[in-house]
Parts: C-alpha cells; structure tokens; sequence
C-alpha cells in the first residue's frame, strides 16, 4: 500500500522532532540534576562551617557536653543523617548517629577518607568537590556527605588544657551527611514533568505540522491527482480551482493551461481528420466534375464560334465559357492540392524561377501600373526542387500581391543566401504595400477555401503554397499589419 506524501512528511519531521525535544530533555534533567546536587554541596559546606563556628568555643574549652549538645541538635534537623568528628587517626569522637560507637575506627581506604590519604599523609586543603561523595545508604536512599578538616589554630595549641603541638596542621574532621531523598524526588519529578511536556510538545507540533501539511501539501496534491484521473478519464476541459502562490499552484495553473492547449489539439487533430476526410471526398468529386465541365465548355466553345451573327446568344456563351473556365480552375486548385503530384526534383535557381513568374505576369503588372522589384542575390546556390511546382508557387504568391495592392502599388521580390545554425538556406521574401491582412486571421489563411479577397478568390492559392513548401522541406512564414503591407517569407534548404 501506498503512503501519502504527507504522512511521509509527518513522519519525518516527527521522528526528527522526537529526537531534538529527547535531546533537550536529557540535557535539561542533567543540567537540573547537576544543579540541585551543586546546591546541596553548597549547603552542606556551609552547615559544616557553622557547626565548626558554633562547636569552636566549646571544643577551646574542652567541653564534650556542649559539643555532643550541638552536633546532636543539628544532626535531627530534617535531611540530615548524620553529624561526626573524627580525630586524624580516624577514631570517632562525636557522632550524632547513636548506632555509632565513640572510639571506633573508621576505614581510612573508604571513599571519604581515601582523598586525604592517598600518599599515607593527609592533604591541607581540598576543593569542596574533592571533599565530597555520593553513595546509597542502607535503605536504598542516597545521601550526600562532606568532610570540612578542623585546622590547628594559635587559640589551640596556646591553650593549657590542649596538648596540640603548633606544627600540626589538622586536628580532626568534621563529616556532615545529608539525605539526598529530597534531590531525587525533585529530579523525578522534573523527569516527569519534562516527560509529559515532551509528549505534549511533539504531539502538538504532529497535529501542527499535520493540519499545515493537509492544507498546503496534502489538499493540493489530491486535487492534483483528482484532475490527473479526470484527464486521464477524456475529460480534457476540467480545471483544478487552486489559488496558491507557490510550486503547487504554478504546477496547478500549469497543467490546466497544457491540459487546455491538449483539449485545443484534440480539436484541431479532429478538425484536421474531418478536412482529410472532406479533401479526399472533395478530390473525387472534383474528379468527376472535371469531365462534365470539360464537356460543357467544349460544347459551349463550338457554340460560340457560330454565333457570331447573334450578339445576345454570343454574351450569354461567353459567361458560360468565362465561368466553365473558372470552375475548371477552381477544380484544378482543388486537385492539385488534395493530390499533389511527386514532381521531379531537380538543381534549380530560385532567381531565374522569378524572373520567369515576373514575364508571365508582366502584362497584368503593366495594367494597373504597379511596380515591380527584383533583388536577386547573383551568387545564390541552387536548390533541388520541382520547377514547376516552385514556378506554381511565386506565381500564386506575386497574383496575390497583384490583387492586394491598388493601382500604382509596388511588389518587391527579394532573394537572399543565408545560414542559421550550421545550416544553409535560401530565403525568397514577397513584399507588398496593400492593405495588410488582420491579425486575427493570419493564422487562416493557409486553411482550404479561406479567403480575403471576397468573391475574386477561392481560397486554394497559400493552401497549395504550403503543400509545395512542406514537400520541399520549406517553410512559410507572412508576415502583415493593417495599412503597411504584407510579407511572404519562404526558406528552401540548399
């Protein structure tokens, strides 16, 4: 099965969110741990420095009931275990623990003794760290305890009832152990707590991320699939209402516009077999047609010799003569291009093809006293093309320029060799200063039977330009504006 990509998106920003928030966590609780441990240090350093500070006077004047009195009263203050002092052979001399016997030797290896007498002498001075270990007592409850050395002072060793010599530096030790019940219980609870906020915190961000990931991944890419099965379906006009100014919504006014110039080639694609159809059928019919004008224009030819003598009968057979000839014409467009012959192809000049369409057509230019220009390039190449075929083409393109411009108009017939990437070609432009022909219809004028010029025209001159063009390799191109003219540009490969 499938996963959708915004499930996959949740997916790994959750897995990714669970492990940076896990991170914090951990790094919070050791940080809070390491705090609250550093706090209670702090605090038992200082208890231990008021103990001494208290138990001073009593210890100068060598009273034990004072001093019992004092650690015994501090060691029953709540989170304490136990209050000792030991002298510096480890003996016990106070100890606020009554299952402690006074006398008893400690183990000087022990973790709290170990420190001082590591090289079989015990140091001066320790940082509180140093003084300092953690272990779990009897009960399973951990506790904390330091030990703060009682130095030698002149007040000691100068009194009478002390034997102190002045060159012992350390008399004795004070052990303050607390209960770190307390600091567990906070560090469970603040693992908790933090537990619960990071459950809480990636849920939150899962239901974030999940309703952005719907709305601006998920919704789109469903409609996008939705639009994609429609398509698919032959529904070429459906269109995806997305509004979004963003990769999807480019993908979205995208596909709409393809699948809307798609629905635009179908239709052209289906127009091109109905005119493929209607041509072959026209063909025929054109075909058929043929044999009976010719017959009427023969009949009518003969008629119109031996009418001479009747004037009336002569005009009536000269129209059906006149308009024979121009349906044979007509016929003969149609044929040639629904059925273009092969031709043969021969090395040809484009420049004396036009200055034999030019003699032709020499006569109708004289009559309506229009000028006409030759710019022949002397050193074009030859091309391989049919003659006729290309001689069909200027003289359609220079009839039409003839029929676009008014008296003392111009038709200008340029040649030229030029080469566009690696390739040489030979380009013919037909230029004329009429009217122009609209924007809107350019694109239909290579369409059979679509005409501008009203009731003068068939419609089958540029259609069967462009058949010759595209069976020579060529290519067309007009260009027009209304009231500057119309350009015919065509390009044969050399």
């Amino acid at each position: 099965m499938r996963s959708r990509i915004s499930v996959k998106l949740i997916l790994a920003v959750g897995c990714v969110t669970v492990v940076i928030v896990g991170l914090f966590s951990y790094s919070v609780l050791t940080a809070q741990h390491t705090a609250l441990l550093s706090q209670v240090e702090h605090h038992a350093d200082q208890l231990s420095e008021t103990i001494k500070a208290v138990a001073k006077y009593d210890m100068l004047l060598n009273h034990r009931e004072g001093v019992h009195r004092t650690i015994d009263v501090v060691g029953q203050q709540p989170g304490i275990r136990a209050v000792r002092i030991f002298n510096k052979e480890g003996a016990i001399i106070f100890s606020s623990d009554k299952e402690e016997t006074v006398g008893s030797m400690v183990d000087k290896r022990a973790e709290a003794c170990f420190a001082c007498h590591a090289i079989d002498r015990p140091l001066e001075r320790l940082a509180i760290p140093q003084r300092t270990r953690v272990f779990v007592g009897d009960k399973g409850v951990r506790s904390l305890g330091i030990i703060n050395p009682i130095y030698n002072e002149p007040a000691c060793w100068q009194a009478s009832c002390h034997a102190h010599e002045a060159a012992q530096k350390v008399l004795g030790i004070l052990d303050v152990t607390m209960s770190l019940k307390y600091v567990d219980q906070q560090a469970d609870l603040n693992k908790v707590k933090l537990s619960v906020f990071a459950v809480g915190s990636v849920l939150a961000i899962s239901l974030i991320l999940w309703l952005f990931v719907h709305w601006m991944v998920g919704r789109p890419v469903s409609e996008l699939v939705k639009a994609t099965n429609i398509v698919a379906g032959g529904d070429l006009n459906y269109k995806i209402r997305m509004e979004k100014a963003d990769e999807l919504g480019n993908l979205a006014t995208s596909f709409t516009d393809r699948t809307q110039r798609l629905a635009e080639v179908q239709m052209q694609l289906y127009q091109s077999e109905k005119l493929a159809s209607l041509g072959r059928l026209a063909a025929g019919v054109a075909h058929e047609i043929n044999n009976p004008l010719t017959g009427v224009m023969t009949f009518a030819s003969f008629l119109l010799k031996r009418a001479d003598h009747d004037p009336e009968l002569k005009a009536d057979l000269e129209v059906i003569v006149r308009e024979t000839m121009r349906c044979r014409e007509i016929v003969k467009g149609l044929l040639d291009f629904a059925r273009p012959t092969p031709g043969k192809r021969t090395k040809v000049s484009a420049n004396d093809i036009i200055t034999h369409a030019e003699a032709v057509l020499h006569n109708q230019l004289m009559i309506k006293k229009i000028t006409f220009e030759a710019r022949l390039d002397p050193n074009l190449p030859d091309i391989m093309a049919d003659r006729g075929q290309l001689e069909q083409v200027y003289l359609n393109l220079i009839v039409n320029a003839i029929d676009a411009v008014e008296e003392n108009g111009r038709i200008t017939v340029s040649t030229d060799h030029v080469r566009e990437n690696g390739s040489a070609y030979v380009a013919v432009s037909v230029r004329d200063n009429g009217p122009g022909i609209p924007p809107d219809q350019i694109p239909k004028v290579f369409e059979p039977f679509y005409t501008t010029k009203g009731a003068k025209g068939t419609g089958l001159g540029l259609a069967v330009v462009w058949a010759i063009m595209e069976k020579h390799q060529g290519s067309i191109r007009i260009e027009s504006e209304p009231g500057r003219g119309t350009a015919v540009n065509l390009r044969f490969p050399v």
